[in-house]
């Protein structure tokens, strides 16, 4: 398979993609736990169905010394008992976040209201933007029908 656009050849999406990842890391700085951080990239790639970011993000996951047993699991969090409740809090407002057009009113009160019994505002505020900006790479790379597989970790600094 190859991508409809070269990301990784073209100057202006390297500017893009450079000024995207400098968010994210702006996302480490909230104290946002990075296992977190990794399960909902995972959980909102599968959901938009982005080869590339699951490629990338189980990689770094299992890289920072994720269990196999846990990234296995992401897709079924409901039911498995690996995760904590701060995850799950996590992980459910991160697909709350990325299906936001199939909810009338936007992410539920009772979803917002467990993630914040688990995350002060500065983590907070770093779970929406990483939901954000997960979403708009899943969005990005699955317009470009970006081929996945070939991710090394650390590739993207």
């Amino acid at each position: 398979m190859e991508a409809r656009l070269n990301l990784l050849a073209s100057p202006v999406a390297g500017k893009l993609v450079k000024h995207l990842v400098a968010a994210s890391k702006t996302i480490d700085e909230t104290g946002l736990p990075i296992a977190t951080q990794e399960l909902v990239r995972i959980r909102a790639s599968q959901i938009n169905g982005c080869g590339f970011c699951l490629d990338m993000h189980t990689k770094e996951a299992a890289h920072a010394g994720e269990t196999a047993q846990r990234l296995n699991l992401i897709a079924t969090w409901r039911e498995a008992k690996v995760f904590t409740e701060a995850e799950r809090a996590a992980l459910e407002l991160a697909e709350q976040g990325t299906r936001i057009a199939d909810a009338a009113g936007g992410v539920p009160d009772e979803v917002w209201e467990n993630a914040a019994k688990h995350y002060d505002e500065d983590q907070l505020l770093g779970l929406v933007s990483l939901i954000a900006l997960i979403n708009t790479f899943n969005r990005l790379n699955v317009i470009v029908q970006q081929p996945a597989g070939d991710y090394q970790v650390g590739m993207f600094g």
